[in-house]
């Protein structure tokens, strides 16, 4: 499947009923097509130990918790920016 518009980066809830934002996140990075190589954040108000570690392992890029702040969504984006600059990924 080709993306119909171009996108730098995807913020996942990672609760979302039917499947939730690991395994969305799964099957993305699984595609092998130009969506796999999105930078993906994780955006969950389920911020307990350990749930950084499971987004990452699930194939996220970084992971932000709610309630989000100004600061930490600014931060997300900058630290996508210097990895599609970097041209990593």
């Amino acid at each position: 499947m080709t993306l119909r518009f171009p996108y730098d980066v995807v913020f996942m809830d990672v609760q979302m009923p039917t499947v939730d934002g690991l395994e969305a996140t799964r099957r993305i990075r699984h595609r092998g097509d130009e969506s796999s190589a999105l930078y993906i954040v994780a955006m969950t108000a389920n911020a307990m130990q350990g749930d950084r570690e499971r987004c990452l392992e699930a194939g996220m890029d970084d992971y932000v918790a709610k309630p989000i702040t100004p600061d930490s969504l600014r931060q997300a984006l900058s630290r996508a920016a210097a990895r599609g600059a970097s041209g990593s990924g």
